[in-house]
């Protein structure tokens, strides 16, 4: 079996894995890092999105072969202690969640944006989040929760 070696949430993390293996089941069962979701396993939900090299990835859709070698950061590694990243505290004050089942990958897609087009209208984040899909909420306040955290943000 192939070993594979990344950097997760800046610390190093290695193991052996299957070819097959996902990168979200490699995050998940072998680092244990549950923060990152499994929703539809077709890459409709986007429950599991993490950033790979600084780009948002399904996380499902990538082998963890693929990831040898690269940077990886999952919902967990953006809180700085207990601390929480701008992101995360927008969707927090402006209710941007219900379950939270498809939050960090709500959150882990709107830092990439953000990260892309810190002025990013409410249109481009609409388009930009066609890819994560919420079944609680009209998006109203993942919106919000975005375009707040954009500008703290930028501060």
């Amino acid at each position: 079996m192939p070993t594979v070696n990344m950097s997760v949430n800046g610390k190093p993390a290695s193991g052996e894995v299957e070819a097959r293996t996902l990168l979200v089941q490699f995050l998940r069962e072998t680092l244990r890092l549950t923060g990152t979701h499994v929703g539809c396993d077709t890459s409709q939900c986007g429950a599991c999105v993490v950033h790979v090299n600084g780009s948002s990835v399904k996380s499902c859709t990538m082998l963890a072969v693929q990831a040898d070698g690269a940077e990886v950061v999952t919902i967990e590694g953006l809180a700085d202690g207990d601390s929480l990243n701008p992101m995360q505290e927008a969707f927090r004050n402006n209710h941007g969640l219900q379950c939270g089942f498809c939050t960090p990958g709500m959150v882990m897609s709107a830092m990439d944006l953000v990260n892309r087009n810190p002025g990013a209208t409410e249109a481009e984040i609409r388009e930009w989040l066609e890819g994560n899909i919420c079944r609680c909420t009209g998006y109203h306040n993942i919106v919000k929760s975005i375009q707040e955290a954009a500008g703290n943000m930028g501060d």
